[in-house]
C-alpha cells in the first residue's frame, strides 16, 4: 500500500502567489519545484490571493482544502502562513489609519494559530520591507518600514506564545546592501531576486526541515 505524501499548504498574499518573480514563479513555486526533485518530500500547495490581509486568510483558511482533489475531507498535515504586510498599509494618508490595527492584528493571529493547531502542524514567515520612497502604492496606501518592523515584532509574540516556529525576515532582508534592488517598481512586491532571497531562507529554515523531515536540501535550477 502506498501512503500518500504529506501536504503543505501555504497561505497568504501575493508574497505566495509569487507576484513580481517572472523567473522562477515566486519563493513558494521555487520550493514546490525544490521539494518534487527530493525523495519522499511533502506536496506543496501555494495558495496565496493578491491583496489578502490576515482577516481575509482567516476566513478562508478552512475551506482552502474542502474541495481539493487529495485534500477534500482531509486537514493538510501542515500550514505554512505568509500574510500581514497588507495589514500594515496606512489609507489615505501617509498618518491613516492602518488598514487593520497593530492590537487587531496580534488578536487576530493569536486566534487563528490557535485555531490552526488544533488541526495540524503550523508555522509563519515574517514580513519584507517596502520602498518607501515611491509611496503611495495604488495612490492610497502608504507601506512604512517602521510599522512593518512593529507588526513583524508582534507577530514573532504571538507565535513565542503559541509555540509556533517562526521566521523573521524584514531586518534579515534590510540588513543586506543590495535590498532594494529586490523590489518591484511599485514599491512593495518582490522582483525574482527578492523572491530568490526567500527561498534560500525557506528552503534552510531548520524549524520547516524538521517538519517536512528533510535532513539536507538538494539544489533544484529554477527558472
Amino acid at each position: 500500500m502506498t501512503l500518500a505524501p504529506r501536504q503543505l499548504v501555504v497561505l497568504g498574499d501575493s508574497g505566495v502567489h509569487g507576484w513580481g518573480d517572472r523567473e522562477g514563479g515566486g519563493w513558494c513555486q521555487r520550493l514546490r519545484l525544490q521539494w518534487m526533485g527530493l525523495p519522499k518530500t511533502p506536496v506543496v500547495y501555494g495558495l496565496g490571493v493578491r491583496g489578502d490581509g490576515l482577516e481575509r486568510v482567516a476566513a478562508r483558511w478552512r475551506s482552502e482544502w474542502s474541495c481539493r482533489g487529495e485534500l477534500r475531507r482531509h486537514v493538510p498535515d501542515g500550514v505554512l502562513l505568509s500574510v500581514g504586510l497588507n495589514d500594515t498599509a496606512r489609507v489615505g494618508r501617509v498618518d491613516g489609519r492602518p488598514q487593520l490595527s497593530l492590537e487587531g492584528f496580534g488578536f487576530g493571529m493569536a486566534r487563528l494559530l490557535e485555531e490552526m493547531r488544533q488541526s495540524c502542524s503550523a508555522l509563519v514567515l515574517g514580513l519584507t520591507p517596502v520602498d518607501e520612497q515611491v509611496m503611495p502604492f495604488a495612490n492610497c496606501l502608504w507601506y512604512s518600514n517602521r510599522d512593518i518592523e512593529r507588526y513583524e515584532a508582534a507577530l514573532g509574540e504571538v507565535c513565542h506564545d503559541a509555540d509556533v516556529p517562526f521566521l523573521p525576515l524584514h531586518q534579515a532582508m534590510r540588513s543586506d546592501p543590495a535590498w532594494l534592488s529586490w523590489i518591484e517598481p511599485d514599491g512593495i512586491h518582490l522582483n525574482a531576486d527578492g523572491h530568490a532571497w526567500i527561498h534560500r531562507q525557506v528552503r534552510e529554515w531548520t524549524a520547516l526541515l524538521a517538519w517536512a523531515q528533510l535532513d539536507t536540501t538538494a539544489d533544484v535550477s529554477v527558472r
